[in-house]
């Protein structure tokens, strides 16, 4: 917030820049101070859009570290990508992913391309059990390990980042500990 400046105050300006010039000096500013407040505004507005990035963020960040990691698994989710098992995962077990976690996802998709087995199913290649332990795995370490301050500079770089965040709603995730009886959709 900035507070009004009370005009009918003088302000004395003393310069110790020798190299100042009489333009300057008749003014009672130096050439360097002037360009400088035409300046100031601009990172200001850049300041506050990253300001409020950052605090969603962490906001973010603060979320997903409240949310459990489930320990115990009742089925085996049938995928046939990286991608897709994180959406089955999310729809079964009722949580989001974190941004990493789907970032990653759709990398281990996409380091598959030109290779022999590209065309096959994921779960044919790994056990879909080990896959859904990896996945959370690394959620976990992205939901307690990860920084505010590092999300916010990758979403500054990304315009598209809201593409890669779950959707989060108020209701309280589905308990660790329970499960559902239907089997999740292969996607």
């Amino acid at each position: 917030m900035k507070r009004p400046m009370p005009w009918g105050d003088q302000v004395d300006v003393i310069s110790s820049d020798d190299s100042a010039s009489d333009g300057d000096a008749d003014n009672g500013l130096d050439g360097r101070q002037s360009s400088n407040d035409m300046t100031i505004d601009q990172p200001t507005k850049e300041l506050t859009s990253e300001g409020s990035l950052f605090r969603r963020a962490e906001m973010y960040q603060e979320y997903m570290k409240q949310l459990p990691i489930p320990t115990q698994r009742s089925s085996i989710i049938p995928f046939t990508s990286w991608v897709g098992l994180g959406n089955s995962i999310k729809q079964l077990y009722e949580q989001p992913l974190h941004y990493l976690t789907n970032i990653h996802l759709k990398q281990w998709d996409q380091l598959r391309f030109g290779t022999e087995d590209e065309h096959k199913p994921l779960d044919s290649l790994v056990h879909p059990c080990k896959a859904e332990a990896t996945v959370w795995l690394i959620e976990e370490v992205h939901r307690l390990t990860s920084c505010h301050h590092h999300l916010a500079k990758l979403w500054l770089s990304d315009p598209m980042h809201y593409v890669f965040i779950d959707s989060i709603t108020l209701n309280s995730p589905k308990s660790p500990d329970s499960t559902k009886s239907s089997s999740p959709q292969v996607l």
